[in-house]
């Protein structure tokens, strides 16, 4: 069983089997998809699973804090599983590909005292950009 799955499951969440195959689809370290590939994934296994379903379940894991929604200059919306594991993130700059990435330190430490301006700071999230290897070899 996926991590995800297990997360939802300890959670009470009611596993219908439209809820469960979102949740598939979404099981892996470096899952980064918008709502319409997890749809398009969705119904290779569920054929009747509906966007509006497939939306609303996205939304509900993102509500519980299952799942991360990560947007990333003007691009659609991705949904990341690894919403428990501290991460940033890694984004080609020509085709929006998303990567997980753990960096050495503290980012949240990392920032001086003199540059929070009295704000008590809870999270901070980094994004790394780039060209991925894909797009580097096709420039």
């Amino acid at each position: 069983m996926s991590d995800l799955l297990e997360r939802l499951r300890g959670r009470g969440w009611r596993m219908t089997a439209q809820r469960r195959v979102v949740a598939e689809v979404l099981d892996g370290d470096h899952v980064h998809l918008t709502a319409d590939e997890v749809h398009a994934r969705a119904v290779e296994r569920l054929p009747e699973i509906s966007r509006a379903t497939v939306y609303n379940t996205l939304g509900e894991m993102v509500t519980l804090g299952e799942v991360l929604e990560v947007a990333t200059d003007g691009r659609a919306k991705r949904y990341d599983p690894n919403a428990h594991r501290p991460h940033q993130h890694l984004v080609c700059a020509r085709c929006g590909a998303i990567r997980d990435v753990h960096p050495a330190g503290d980012p949240l430490a990392d920032l001086p005292v003199t540059e929070r301006f009295g704000f008590t700071v809870s999270d901070v999230e980094v994004t790394y950009r780039g060209i991925c290897p894909s797009c580097a070899t096709t420039a």
